[in-house]
């Protein structure tokens, strides 16, 4: 494996995604150098006018250009001319590398950051299960936005800069060294010291900007929160309660930035201070020089011009490196994200037929904040067959689903579930997951609309499959209530349905998979009894042949069943036909006889075997 791909430290991560669009960042840092050239040629041409030009000295340029231009008899207008075609010439020349490197460095920026967030993306996909559960939606969402910008900031932005500063103080002070060696010692003396308190401010700003990152963490999460429960807290009244509890995370984020913003006040005072006294001195040992006859006043303007060219990008270095801070958490923010363990495949895949028996053996599992859930659990889900599980709030009858389905991997020693003598390990979890159709409690339904989303897992189908699908969901009929009826968009997290409605929509997604496996995990627990028994009877016929595992609190729901499971605190309690365990006397009679009144025996009949 490419040791850039996970792992490694924040250059490793840098490279992995620029190096596509690497000629892009050397051809703009090319530029950008040639650029800093072409400026510099400027003071040069000021100091020969100065002091060859308008005064007595003689040119100091190589011999066979001052025979091609005919400077030894220049005339003053002649020579002025000259002067302001060069520096014309020079800012063309500078203007055209500006051009290009800013236009290199925008389609570097973008391929860079179009390449981290689909990195981002698709790792995101691949991450177990149990990791988004143990992660907020908006811290994740922060890290793949305003982190993400930051870094392309810095990578496009401030790196650049950091390496053209580094090439001009380099250049500028070889120039200056050329013309007086003890004014660019002066020059020289002061740049360690803006460097180094550049640094100790550094160390400083890199906790305050981790601190009010993670701050604008969970001030996002709060508001994602508050966005998606937007109904409960209406419901309950809960407005003022959440505005108290935003502006208390928001005024610690204030408060964090407010801090940040004084120690880059007190930054920026000392480091005007320094930069002024570095300015003030190289003048007065310059003005010294000039008047000893040390230098001329050409190269007194030119090294004033070159030591004012170079102290300010130098200045502003600290300003890079208060940013490379907040560049550097978000760096580590984003890398956290891109180590975390994708979900492992099989050594040696198998995909198995699907539609054979399913066995939990001897199956143990627990979360890790709650314990053991399940507790040697074992029993078997003959193929073609309805199996139903039935069980209090707590007994792991989810769990069970969300291990068949490799939500949530079995641990050493707890056993294993197999699929036509197949241990499920060994299965890819792509074709594992698209041969088992699942219906959650709480299904979830994207900002699209109706049909969209039960053609969520076969885009291709046609509408008449759509509706079908519809029908045996009962859903059919109250799209015809709605104006646009499949084509009505459905809101986000799909709160313009009813509970019911939203359950039933998902469930004509699953149908739409065709998956020999179907799960409903107790996704009728929001429509009535009797819409429960007509979606119950329309399954029958419709899903002949199919394995379906049906959980739910009602007793209705699974009596029907071939076989009924009934769990106790994470352990088998009973098992049997519906006749079996009411003749036993045990839980399940007790539950029976506690929810069974009139009206569900109306509808047990209705609802029976046809």
């Amino acid at each position: 494996m490419d040791p850039t791909q996970t792992g490694g430290g924040k250059a490793a991560l840098i490279w992995r995604f620029l190096r596509p669009s690497l000629w892009l960042f050397t051809g703009a840092l090319t530029l950008s150098m040639l650029n800093t050239v072409f400026n510099a040629a400027t003071p040069q041409i000021i100091r020969t006018t100065v002091d060859s030009v308008i005064g007595p000295e003689p040119f100091a340029l190589p011999e066979p250009l001052v025979s091609l231009l005919r400077l030894d008899s220049l005339e003053l207008t002649r020579g002025l001319i000259l002067a302001a075609a060069a520096i014309l010439a020079a800012a063309v020349l500078s203007g055209v590398c500006n051009y290009l490197s800013r236009i290199w460095t925008a389609k570097c920026s973008e391929n860079f950051v179009k390449g981290l967030r689909d990195g981002l993306y698709d790792h995101i996909q691949k991450l177990p299960f149990s990791w988004h559960t143990a992660h907020q939606t908006g811290e994740i969402i922060q890290r793949c936005t305003s982190d993400v910008d930051v870094i392309r900031n810095f990578v496009t932005n401030q790196l650049l800069e950091v390496f053209r500063t580094a090439f001009m103080v380099v250049f500028y002070l070889v120039v200056m060294f050329s013309m007086n060696v003890k004014i660019s010692l002066v020059a020289l003396g002061f740049l360690p010291i803006i460097m180094g308190y550049s640094f100790f401010f550094y160390t400083k700003i890199a906790k305050r900007f981790l601190a009010a990152d993670e701050a604008e963490g969970e001030l996002s999460t709060t508001v994602q929160e508050n966005l998606t429960g937007v109904r409960v807290v209406r419901a309950f009244g809960r407005e003022q309660y959440e505005i108290d509890r935003f502006d208390v995370k928001n005024q610690r984020f204030t408060d964090l930035w407010i801090k940040l913003g004084k120690l880059m006040s007190a930054y920026w005072a000392s480091g005007d201070l320094i930069t002024g006294l570095q300015i003030m001195t190289v003048l007065l040992v310059g003005v010294y020089e000039t008047v000893g006859g040390g230098v001329t006043a050409g190269e007194f303007l030119a090294f004033m011009s070159y030591n004012a060219a170079m102290v300010w990008p130098v200045r502003a270095l600290g300003r890079i490196l208060s940013e490379m801070s907040k560049a550097g958490v978000s760096i580590d923010r984003v890398k956290y994200i891109l180590d975390a363990k994708e979900e492992p495949g099989p050594a040696e895949p198998v995909e198995p037929p699907m539609d054979r028996d399913i066995v939990f053996d001897h199956v143990s599992f627990g979360y890790e904040e709650q314990g053991s859930t399940v507790k040697d659990i074992s029993f078997t889900i003959p193929a073609g067959s309805t199996f139903a599980i039935l069980g209090g709030t707590g007994s792991g009858k989810s769990t069970l689903m969300h291990l068949l389905d490799r939500l949530y991997d079995l641990p050493e020693g707890g056993g294993r579930i197999t699929i036509g003598g197949v241990d499920i390990r060994s299965i890819p979890r792509e074709y594992l997951r698209r041969n088992i159709g699942m219906v959650l409690q709480e299904p979830f339904l994207f900002s699209r609309t109706i049909e969209e989303n039960i053609k969520a897992t076969r885009p291709m189908a046609s509408l008449e499959e759509v509706r079908a699908a519809a029908a045996t969901a009962c859903v059919d009929a109250a799209m015809a209530e709605l104006s646009l009826g499949y084509d009505t968009m459905v809101g986000e997290r799909g709160v313009t349905l009813s509970g019911g409605q939203k359950q039933r929509v998902a469930i004509a997604r699953m149908l739409m998979q065709g998956a020999p496996i179907m799960v409903f995990d107790d996704s009728l627990s929001a429509v009535d009894a009797e819409t429960d028994a007509q979606i119950r009877a329309a399954l029958r016929e419709h899903e002949e042949g199919s394995t379906v595992v049906l959980i739910s609190h009602r007793v209705t729901t699974l009596m029907q069943a071939d076989r009924i499971l009934v769990l106790e605190d994470g352990r088998v309690a009973e098992e049997g036909t519906h006749a079996q365990l009411m003749e036993r006397g045990g839980i399940y009679r007790r539950i029976y006889d506690i929810q069974m009144n009139s009206e569900d025996r109306v509808l047990l009949e209705e609802g029976g075997d046809d």
